[in-house]
Formats: C-alpha cells, sequence, structure tokens
C-alpha cells in the first residue's frame, strides 16, 4: 500500500490502531476500525502468522478468503513480542498510536511487560482494548475462551433450536462478532472521552458477555416470573405471526405480522379481513397464545402461491415480508447491491477482485470504504511502517529481520 493509500478519508482517519492477536474476535474489531478510515497496523510473529491466513470453505489457486475480508483495510507488520528488543519496538509504536487491541489470554501483555500500567506511562491517551474469553477479571478469567463455548456458557446457545434437540450453532463465529463489535463500541466511547480528559483506559470485553448482552429480556423472565426460555425453532414464543411459511413452489417465506397493524393488513391480503377483529387474534397477547392456530391458517395460504407472488402481494399490501436467500441470492441483491453491500476487494496475491461485504453503518458525511483486502504475506508492510512511523532504516530493519524481531 502506498503512502497515498494509506491516508483513509473515513470518520477515523487520524486515528492509528495497534492490532494484535490471531483469529476472529480482535481482528474482527480491528477490521471495523478500519473500515472508518483508522490506520490499523496489523502485528503478527514473524514465526507464527495468524493462523486466519488459511481459513474459509471456499479456495482459489490456494489461496482462502476469511483473511481477505478480516484483515482488509489493515497493513501488516512482523513482530516478535516475546523478545525485549520487540517489546522495545512495540512501546515505540505505542508512543505513536491511540489504540491498541488485543485479544490474547488475560496475563499475556503483563508477562512481556506491556500492560496498561507500562503502556500508559509511555501514553497517557492510549486506549487499550482486551477482548478474552471471560474477561480481566473474576474466577474464570484465566481461562482460555472460544465462541462457540461463550456461546453456551452465557445460555445463548440453549435459546437456539427446535425444543427437546440438542441446540446447533449459527454456521458463524457469532460470539467472536459479538465480541468484536462491543470492543469498538468501547473503543469509539473511550476515544470520546479522552476528548474530555485527555487520557485513555482500558476496554474490557468477554466473549461470554458479549453473547449475555444481547438476549433481551431472558433474565428478567427468569428472575421476576421464573420463565426459563428456551429454543422456539422458526418462530419466538408469545410473538405472532413471525414465522416462515412454505410457498406452493417449495421455498420458504418470512411473514413478521405481529403488530397489530401490520397484521390487520395481512388479513386483507388473505381475504381473511375478519381474523384481525377475531378474539383469538385480536391483539399481540391473543395472537401469542393461538399462535399454533394462526401459524396453520398463514400456512395454508401461503402454500397456494409461488414465492415471488407472495413477496409482491405483501410488499403491496405493507405485510412485512421476505425470502429465505442463499448467498448467491444476496451477492445478485439490487438493494444491497444499491447501497455498496457487496463490494470488490482487490486480492494483491492472485492480482485479482473478490467480492466481499461493504461496510456498515454508512455514515452521511464520512463514510468508510474498503481500500484494500488483507495484505497477502505477514510482514508485508514492515518496511513502510517501520520506516514511516519508526523511521528505521533499511539497515536497522535488515539487522533486526536477521535476527527474528521483525
Amino acid at each position: 500500500m502506498t503512502q497515498a493509500e494509506s491516508q483513509a478519508t473515513g470518520a477515523l482517519a487520524d486515528i492509528r490502531v495497534l492490532e494484535l492477536g490471531t483469529l476472529i474476535a480482535g481482528p474482527y474489531a480491528g477490521r471495523l476500525l478500519g473500515d472508518m478510515g483508522a490506520d490499523v497496523i496489523k502485528i503478527e510473529d514473524p514465526k507464527r502468522p495468524d493462523p486466519l491466513r488459511t481459513w474459509g470453505q471456499g479456495e482459489r489457486d490456494g489461496h482462502r478468503f476469511f483473511w481477505t475480508v478480516h484483515a482488509r483495510n489493515k497493513r501488516c507488520i512482523t513482530l516478535d513480542l516475546r523478545a525485549p528488543d520487540g517489546q522495545e519496538l512495540f512501546r515505540r509504536l505505542v508512543a505513536e498510536s491511540d489504540v491498541i487491541v488485543e485479544n490474547f489470554r488475560p496475563g499475556t501483555l503483563e508477562k512481556w511487560g506491556l500492560g496498561y500500567d507500562v503502556l500508559s506511562e509511555i501514553n497517557p491517551g492510549i486506549v487499550l482494548a482486551r477482548v478474552s474469553g471471560y474477561g480481566q477479571t473474576g474466577p474464570k478469567a484465566g481461562r482460555a475462551g472460544y465462541a462457540s463455548v461463550a456461546e453456551g456458557e452465557s445460555g445463548l446457545r440453549h435459546l437456539n433450536g427446535y425444543p427437546g434437540q440438542a441446540p446447533p450453532r449459527l454456521a458463524l463465529s457469532l460470539g467472536d462478532t459479538l465480541g468484536g463489535m462491543f470492543a469498538v463500541q468501547g473503543v469509539l466511547a473511550a476515544l470520546l472521552s479522552r476528548e474530555r480528559t485527555g487520557r485513555g483506559q482500558v476496554v474490557d470485553v468477554a466473549l461470554t458477555e458479549a453473547c449475555l448482552a444481547v438476549q433481551e429480556s431472558v433474565i428478567p423472565d427468569y428472575d421476576a416470573a421464573g420463565v426459563v426460555r428456551g429454543p422456539s425453532g422458526t418462530r419466538l414464543e408469545g410473538i405472532a405471526p413471525s414465522n416462515l411459511y412454505r410457498t406452493s413452489d417449495d421455498m420458504w417465506i418470512i411473514i413478521a405480522a405481529n403488530q397489530d397493524t401490520v397484521f390487520r393488513r395481512l388479513c386483507t391480503a388473505m381475504d381473511r379481513p375478519e381474523l384481525a377483529d377475531d378474539p383469538r387474534f385480536a391483539d399481540h397477547l391473543a395472537r401469542g397464545l393461538n399462535q399454533d392456530e394462526l401459524d396453520v391458517l398463514i400456512g395454508d395460504w401461503a402454500a397456494t402461491s409461488t414465492l415471488e407472488d407472495l413477496l409482491a402481494h405483501l410488499s403491496e399490501a405493507g405485510v412485512v415480508a421476505g425470502p429465505v436467500n442463499t448467498v448467491a441470492e444476496v451477492v445478485a441483491d439490487p438493494q444491497f447491491r444499491a447501497r455498496d453491500m457487496i463490494v470488490p476487494h482487490h486480492d494483491e496475491r492472485t492480482d485479482t477482485d473478490v467480492l466481499g461485504p461493504g461496510v456498515v453503518p454508512v455514515l452521511g458525511e464520512t463514510p468508510g470504504s474498503v481500500r484494500r483486502a488483507g495484505p497477502p504475506v505477514a510482514g508485508y508492510d514492515n518496511a513502510v511502517v517501520y520506516g514511516e512511523v519508526l523511521g528505521l532504516s533499511e539497515v536497522e530493519q535488515k539487522e533486526l529481520r536477521e535476527r527474528g524481531i521483525i
């Protein structure tokens, strides 16, 4: 990446981020910050690069594509943080940066002499985002943690699937994604606070707590009423109609008409306006109590039309409905295309473009962007970063490289 390419124009264009750690949660947080314009410098061990480079189910020319998306908009350098000289170089980078994102097991930075007490002495404004399985404190803090276990321990996995069956996972690392998103939320709040106080702080994110935070009323339902919520298949218990239904061409349609006004529109669209005033379905509570019967009525009606016809009919009627798309249909969707949610990433390894997700959220004045795919090899940006940020000469870099420090 050239000097010009490194100058992003997003909302965080004046923020430099040092990204430590591997795999998903920390790198996902770094990706989101990079999408918004931050200069994200990903630091990899020169002997053990991020395993994410080899992840992904698709392959082309021996290259997999998880890395392409999660390392986008980053500059990649190598640095041995276990070596004293590597730790000294890192301290010099900290002095020139705003944010550090790491997802090591708690205590790792401290073991290397790089705890927040040390880093904040070097740079009082530094924000340290720490993503771990259980957080930096508490009886489980020292345990290793992965998203799948966090989803289970937080109770999130218990809510998924069908009653009486093994609770399945979403075919993604959801817990890591949630952890990364909460880390970015914390970083942005800490940067805003720094504007007032001049000081940074630690952002402590646990994967278990990120999974717990999205569970709506699960805890008060239990505490106040003794309700242990469980999986409910394709619907939510007590919220109806909001389910998927099979169409005449053997496709699935999701119809979400649980609000009173939208349900009345659905009844009209079904040529059954009387259902809106039926005591069994007249309001939210009644529909929740009788959702089995209501689902049968809607399912029988949906089965008489094709997906395309149903979508057109319900859209015209003002009823919320949509298909269950595969990725092939998502990539072709004109709405996603119109909002630049399917965008090319230039893969420097193969010198070709590969599609990936766009930048969320869309900012009106300082939009984010995808400026490059993940750098193809560890240390790809060593010369530029060490020269530009730390002023190291080619001779100094060569000596460090020969010693395995970078």
